[in-house]
């Protein structure tokens, strides 16, 4: 299992962009093949905003984000202030130990 961590920012005043963001991308990431779940957050201050979903496997999470990079030009790109940061991470259970 993969997540996918997106970062953007609007700029300050600007949450309610975030969110309309959010809006527009929860329901297609369900289509998309390997989609698990996602979080979206944001810091009103800031902002900053972000999504961090989960997907079977790392080539699901990739294409993913290359299918959604036009959508999100149209929706946002115009108010985007700088580049989005994009990380994907493998997540790793830990092993239960034996008590002490």
């Amino acid at each position: 299992m993969y997540t996918r961590l997106i970062l953007v920012n609007f700029g300050p005043g600007m949450h309610s962009t975030g969110e309309m963001v959010a809006d527009t991308f929860a329901p297609i990431y369900k289509t998309m093949r390997g989609f698990k779940g996602a979080t979206f957050f944001a810091d009103r201050e800031t902002g900053e905003c972000g999504a961090l979903s989960l997907w079977e496997s790392k080539e699901d999470a990739e294409a993913a984000t290359a299918s959604l990079w036009p959508k999100l030009q149209e929706v946002a790109g115009g108010m985007l202030k700088g580049p989005p940061m994009v990380r994907t991470f493998e997540l790793y259970e830990p092993r239960e130990l034996p008590p002490e």
